[in-house]
């Protein structure tokens, strides 16, 4: 025990006993025991409110979840097409749920903590955290949505409206700060600090957001504006060293400024930028514009005289056996490269049986390591995928019978089915599916040549976003639940057709399946001979 808490005990100890012990002589020093008594009083009254005040955070707590549980669990993937509800759900559980075992912790709750405890190994981590936070970013820069309409849940296609708090927006901001990205941390911000100023109730305070928007300006450049904000925060809480030093470091940087040579006084001394109107920093992608317009629908390279070259015909594998009777609705999506589109090449049933063996599987998506060949996770690729055999089930085995019958191509050298799953802000930026002469080991484990074709069953409508574009040419094709798109990423010489990098573009609303196969060059010698010359 410390000395000055011992100092108090015995003091409080010696009234007591010699109150007790000489009460009757003295009423006077009694009446010092009634004011104690009535400080106790008050003590246990302010313990009380403070029992009852979290019994009630507890119980308003509950009664939101159960609104907003039963209306999730009566529709959950419609509900998580909205991607603000996923966002919000992978941060409850995150960080919403911890909040509420630490003050339900204060109490012996040991039912409701041992099954928090049990659960939450189930639970998203930090890192999931981040992640769905960098989705919605995502999903705001590919289809230009600024904070205010993604924080007010005005998106496309949604069946359940949701919103971004105070709180929500300013994890968001943190969120970038922490990684680095300023331009983020400014936008979400900025945005959590309107809703703080139009009255939104929040534990958050101005101070804390006016803290990081004032550093994140200041590394745009922008030193009037930064200062501008540090004022502001040393006006709420004068006492903020952080922000008084900060201060005093704009204000001598400035003072350099306005003593460089006159004719470069007016460039360095007014605002880098307006308010707000900070650019996105380019990054390694660098068709990143090209292909992000593609996905919002732009720039799309249809031409009058490119469309009257595309038809629609019925297609019967060159007389496959199976397919005189009941031949293929075959549409043309491009004329060159040629990519055409198949229709009901899966029914329904077929569809959830693939994605009912698919689901146990799913594990984070990889992509082949063209210097080693080895799978390995890639940030640019962002779904959960899955490998399934044809002894998984016989439904695996007549959707490859039924690939191979479309496109005359062999199944034997092709690799497994792939079954992917594209949630909230999911993705895979353009990339080829076939490997480059400068990755001579990428398919050597397989031992079966390159990839000559891609057969994509979509298995799912998606609400917005999702398409598959090709930034080369400036083309977009939209998922159509049931419709397979096919492709040959080879010439018949053997060489790569660059032009088919693609890429799938981030879901916006809904939540998108699809399946695929790669067809490869061993065994289709005779099936895809060659050309005549190296392009065709």
């Amino acid at each position: 025990m410390k000395p000055w808490l011992c100092l108090v005990f015995f003091t409080s100890a010696f009234l007591i006993w010699h109150a007790e012990a000489e009460f009757f002589t003295s009423i006077g020093q009694m009446t010092d025991l009634i004011y104690a008594e009535k400080d106790l009083v008050q003590s246990l009254k302010e313990y009380i409110r403070a029992e009852e005040t979290k019994l009630s955070q507890i119980k308003s707590w509950a009664e939101k979840m159960d609104v907003l549980t039963s209306k999730s669990t009566s529709d959950p993937e419609g509900y998580l097409a909205h991607p603000v509800n996923a966002y919000k759900l992978v941060k409850r559980l995150n960080t919403d749920w911890l909040e509420l075992e630490n003050l339900v912790l204060q109490d012996t709750t040991n039912g409701f903590i041992t099954n928090l405890t049990i659960q939450r190994q189930f639970f998203p981590t930090e890192e999931d955290e981040t992640g769905a936070a960098k989705a919605l970013m995502r999903l705001q820069d590919t289809y230009k949505l600024d904070p205010e309409t993604l924080s007010r849940g005005n998106l496309p296609g949604t069946k359940y409206r949701s919103s971004l708090t105070v709180s929500d927006c300013f994890g968001m901001g943190k969120t970038a700060y922490n990684d680095g990205d300023y331009y983020h941390t400014v936008l979400w911000m900025e945005q959590a600090l309107k809703q703080h100023d139009e009255g939104e109730d929040t534990t958050v305070s101005k101070v804390e957001i006016l803290d990081y928007l004032s550093y994140a300006v200041f590394q745009f450049g922008d030193l009037h504006r930064a200062m501008e904000l540090t004022r502001r925060l040393i006006s709420l809480d004068s006492t903020h060293e952080r922000a008084g030093s900060n201060l005093r470091y704009f204000e001598k940087l400035l003072e350099k400024e306005r003593e460089k040579p006159s004719n470069k006084t007016v460039a360095t001394t007014e605002p880098v930028v307006q308010s707000g109107a900070y650019e996105r920093p380019l990054d390694y992608l660098p068709e990143r514009d090209i292909y992000e317009a593609l996905c919002r629908g732009e720039g799309v390279k249809m031409t009058p005289r490119r469309q009257k070259r595309l038809f629609c015909r019925y297609h019967d594998g060159n007389r496959n056996p199976h397919l005189l009777i009941a031949p293929f609705k075959e549409e043309d999506e491009w004329d060159s490269p040629h990519i055409v589109r198949y229709y009901d090449v899966m029914s329904d049933e077929e569809i959830e049986k693939i994605k009912q063996l698919a689901k146990p599987k799913l594990a984070r998506a990889t992509v082949r390591d063209p210097k080693t060949g080895v799978l390995t996770v890639a940030s640019y690729r962002v779904s959960k995928s899955s490998w399934l055999e044809e002894d998984d089930d016989p439904v695996v085995a007549k959707v490859n019978q039924r690939m191979q019958q479309i496109t005359g191509l062999t199944v034997k050298t092709a690799e497994l089915l792939q079954v992917a799953n594209y949630g909230m802000g999911g993705q895979y930026e353009p990339h080829f599916d076939f490997s480059r002469k400068d990755e001579p080991d990428a398919f050597k484990r397989l031992g079966t040549g390159n990839r000559v074709a891609t057969f994509l069953n979509y298995m799912s409508d998606v609400e917005a976003g999702g398409a598959t574009v090709f930034p080369d040419f400036g083309a977009a094709i939209w998922p159509k639940k049931g419709t397979a798109v096919f492709w040959y990423n080879l010439f018949r010489s053997g060489e790569g057709d660059y032009r088919t990098r693609h890429a799938a573009c981030p879901v916006l609303v809904g939540c998108k399946w699809v399946s695929n196969k790669w067809f490869h060059e061993r065994g289709n010698e005779f099936l895809r001979p060659c050309g005549r010359t190296e392009v065709d």
